[in-house]
């Protein structure tokens, strides 16, 4: 059998964050009611299969996540697959969601399994009929005890487990090391010395960056990483929004410092300005753990014992670090599936075989043993410069727990508020008020109870 490959909506050659911004509300909304799919008392697996009819399996992935779909057909040959590729949702997109309630409405068209940019999801999957529980019988407990602590607490709904997290998206800091140690530098252990080491590459190096800010995911690796409350989801629908506190302040005003010395960039890291006038600059970057795949062996094709990993920096009264987080990205099983062995083999296989998770995929995994065999691969490669493992281990179990996954996407948030106005030459320090106002806007439009 071979594998039909096509594009659902934007072109499949969109990057993890190359998304739309959100659409309306309104419309997003509309046709949950029409699901059906239901649970009950005495459904198999905790909800109501359709008629199992086998047939075609259909998988939808982004464009990054299409080469695990090119995989499981060819190790799988007798499963015909129908791979069709979106934007993953990136940027909050919302698009898998329009197109669901599309499908609720005229009854037909929904994938049997998917895979998401977002970790947030389950926010409106569960109550929109999609999203099938994996937990009660279809994924055994001791596969599903394989994930690393915490991993998969967004695709947890009232007890029951409804996705699974696809990779870890820890931020850690990446360093050319061959310039730090020429250069006389240290790695800078805390926020404090990162600001100042800053400012020296401005006076000796000019054109060098330490970071950028030109990234829907800003907030997500600075000001998540940095404790600010911005995005506290404190129940299933309740969120607190702070965005002025000295924690939000403090990280905004580093970033401005640092925008103004010319050593915090403007622009994304996956832009065309980005790869042509400063791929080559990079010193430092803080980022996710996929970067390393991504952006530096990717995108940029950094050559190999360059780029090394560090902790993130850390506040000086803080006493060990603390991460951010940038996506990471779930699968989704579709309750409507009428071919949920094969769907569910396919799940199964792509968030735990080191025939993907460990060689190819260009994340770290959140299949712990996958995890473990991917740190080792990236070891035996001898790209990175020194170790990578503990860094990236360790970042891991250091992401901030009070910044969570609400239905409203913070990329698509910062995007829209924020972005505009540091293109316009105005502070992220005078742009927190406004930010604030746009998160409990998006929360309150997506039916949040919201505390400041």
């Amino acid at each position: 059998m071979t594998t039909k490959v096509r594009t659902a909506g934007t072109p499949g050659g969109s990057h993890r964050h190359r998304g739309l911004l959100a659409v309306t509300s309104a419309l997003l909304l509309a046709g949950a009611a029409a699901c059906g799919s239901g649970t009950g008392s005495g459904s198999q697996h905790g909800f109501k299969p359709a008629k199992q009819t086998g047939g075609t399996l259909t998988v939808w992935v982004d464009s990054s996540r299409a080469a695990a779909a090119k995989l499981y057909q060819q190790q799988h040959p007798g499963v015909k697959m129908n791979v069709v590729t979106y934007d993953g949702d990136a940027n909050g997109s919302n698009y898998l969601r329009t197109k669901v309630s599309l499908f609720n409405r005229t009854r037909k068209g929904w994938p049997d399994v998917v895979f998401s940019t977002q970790n947030n999801e389950t926010t409106w999957a569960v109550d929109a009929g999609f999203a099938a529980p994996l937990d009660n019988g279809l994924i055994p407990r001791q596969t599903l005890d394989g994930w690393a602590k915490g991993a998969n607490t967004p695709c947890t709904v009232n007890g029951t487990l409804y996705c699974l997290r696809n990779d870890l998206a820890q931020t850690v800091l990446w360093y050319n090391a061959p310039l730090m140690k020429k250069w006389g530098y240290k790695v800078p252990a805390t926020w404090e010395e990162y600001q100042a080491l800053g400012k020296k590459v401005a006076a000796d190096h000019p054109g060098y960056v330490i970071g950028s800010a030109g990234d829907p995911w800003t907030p997500e690796v600075y000001l998540w990483a940095g404790k600010c409350g911005a995005n506290q989801i404190t129940g299933p629908k309740a969120v607190k929004v702070d965005t002025t506190s000295a924690e939000c302040t403090r990280m905004a005003s580093l970033l401005d410092s640092l925008v103004t010395s010319k050593t915090m960039s403007l622009s994304s890291v996956f832009s065309s300005d980005f790869d042509k006038n400063q791929a080559d600059k990079i010193l430092l970057m803080p980022g996710p753990s996929w970067f390393g795949g991504a952006l530096f062996q990717g995108t940029f094709k950094t050559p190999a014992k360059q780029i090394a990993v560090a902790p993130m920096p850390r506040w000086a009264a803080d006493t060990t670090p603390t991460a951010g987080n940038v996506g990471g990205g779930t699968w989704l099983l579709s309750a409507h599936s009428t071919n949920l062995e094969a769907a569910t083999a396919f799940m199964t296989w792509v968030t735990t075989s080191d025939d993907y998770q460990a060689n190819v995929a260009p994340g770290y995994p959140a299949y712990a043993p996958a995890a473990k065999n991917w740190l080792a691969k990236q070891a035996a490669s001898n790209y990175f410069a020194g170790d990578i493992a503990t860094p990236l281990k360790d970042a891991a179990q250091q992401v901030w727990p009070r910044w969570g996954y609400g239905q409203f996407s913070q990329e698509a948030v910062w995007a829209a508020t924020v972005t505009p106005g540091l293109t316009a030459g105005k502070s992220i320090v005078s742009l927190l008020p406004a930010w604030k106002k746009s998160i409990v806007d998006y929360a309150r439009a997506d039916g949040y109870q919201v505390s400041q």
